[in-house]
């Protein structure tokens, strides 16, 4: 696939377009929220990406209303927590975030997590009844897609031996470093779009030798080799940030291609800027 700027799309298993590259809220918006989120529209940023966790749906409600944009240009995703899963829970949520966002329906509702807590034992049959929920507001068209975040290929396996409607999306933490093959493969092979959260990494990723060599041979930022290292595996990276130079820069992927070697340099590049995330263990904090 060919993708020239940010607006271009990726084509859910549904028929759905899906621009390339999101903005990610996730503590992106501190300070002056709306101001920051209005400055991602204005810099030309069209899909953004939010859930009730992060506290930013009100905001980016606000942002794009005073865009003056018409919502049909916006792709909005959002997601419920862990303590929101369940049939009728999952409901609720999905209206909480529809009035926060002030919009009557969402471009893509994903569970946030497979599991509630680790060692949660009855995971398999939350899941079926949250994807129920889920499957029903598609049908009633309030959701234009629908899929998951931070599902390992055995949670999937769950809801598609149970499932009318597969899901479109999966979204992983995912970035050099950390790329998790079997997920990605996984998704892949099941026609699911897999997005990258945190595709940067931390400041370790940026700093590291084989990036920052990177960087400095194709002329662009340790931040750009690793969001176009993202486009170039099919995954569609949700970058975040508040300044709005470092947003134009995040969208400037397209005038350079990384080479075949130094993608499998990459893609074999020792682990590095892990969040200590795992849907099935304790965070592990460093």
């Amino acid at each position: 696939m060919n993708l020239t700027s940010i607006c271009d799309t990726y084509t859910l298993n549904n028929g759905v377009k899906i621009p390339c590259v999101a903005f990610g809220t996730y503590k992106a918006a501190l300070g002056d929220n709306v101001e920051i989120l209005k400055q991602a529209a204005a810099c030309g940023y069209r899909y953004f990406d939010t859930a009730s966790f992060y506290g930013t749906e009100t905001f980016l409600g606000q942002a794009i209303k005073e865009s003056k944009l018409p919502r049909e240009e916006f792709f909005i995703t959002s997601k419920m927590w862990k303590d929101e899963m369940g049939y009728d829970a999952a409901k609720a949520a999905f209206s909480r975030s529809l009035e926060k966002l002030g919009t009557d329906y969402l471009d893509l509702y994903l569970i946030h997590w497979p599991l509630p807590s680790p060692g949660y034992k009855d995971w398999k049959t939350l899941d079926v009844k949250t994807w129920r929920a889920l499957e029903e507001l598609y049908e009633d068209g309030k959701i234009r897609a629908v899929g998951l975040s931070n599902f390992l290929p055995h949670h999937i396996e769950n809801l598609l031996e149970n499932c009318r409607i597969r899901p479109m999306v999966n979204q992983i933490e995912f970035h050099p470093g950390h790329t998790q093959e079997a997920v990605v493969n996984y998704c892949k092979e099941q026609d699911i779009l897999v997005q990258a959260w945190s595709p940067i990494g931390r400041g370790r990723v940026l700093e590291d030798e084989l990036i920052v060599e990177l960087a400095g041979k194709y002329r662009v930022s340790p931040a750009q080799i690793c969001l176009r290292y993202a486009l170039q595996r099919g995954v569609l990276p949700l970058p975040k940030s508040s300044s709005p130079e470092r947003m134009r820069q995040n969208q400037e992927l397209f005038s350079f291609e990384i080479s075949k070697e130094d993608m499998y340099r990459i893609s074999t590049m020792p682990p590095t800027g892990w969040s200590g995330e795992h849907p099935e263990r304790e965070r592990i904090r460093s």
